[in-house]
């Protein structure tokens, strides 16, 4: 069997940008002190943390490309929470927003990572920013950890 390649929690000194949507504040806001918490947790400093805020979710993939094509960060963070509405809004922007961070994970050099919340209801969405189903701003940001540190290991050979 060949090497087992498995990352750790580890930024290693490394750079990391969190790109968080004003759209539902609330919620966002949320998210992204639970991704803080969690690089502090594991030894992330602040100096290496630069946050980014974009007006809505759409924005969202944009603001990642940007960060990631810049050179200057072994991951990328995104943030935001899209609730259900009244009308068709929800589908079309969740699925945009969804589509545009995968297309740039898969163009960066470096893990790009989901963390928005689509939540059919309020209470989906306060689940998932903090209260009954955890934090998944914090869970995007250990995500981030985890790849990074994988990367380098993938890289070491």
């Amino acid at each position: 069997m060949g090497r087992k390649y498995e990352g750790s929690f580890d930024a290693g000194g490394k750079r990391i940008a969190i790109i968080g949507s004003r759209f539902n504040d609330f919620f966002t806001r949320e998210l992204m002190d639970g991704a803080l918490d969690c690089l502090h947790r594991h030894g992330v400093d602040d100096k290496q943390i630069d946050t980014a805020w974009v007006p809505g979710g759409f924005e969202i993939p944009m603001a990642a490309k940007r960060f990631a094509g810049t050179g200057r960060y072994a991951a990328v963070i995104c943030v935001g929470c899209i609730i259900q509405g009244d009308t068709p809004h929800f589908h079309y922007v969740s699925s945009e927003v969804t589509k545009g961070i995968a297309q740039v994970a898969l163009d960066a050099e470096i893990p790009v990572v989901y963390g928005i919340v689509t939540a059919e209801t309020l209470d989906q969405a306060i689940e998932r920013s903090g209260t009954k189903a955890g934090n998944k701003g914090f869970d995007a940001a250990l995500t981030a950890l985890e790849m990074i540190d994988l990367w380098a290991e993938i890289d070491k050979g």
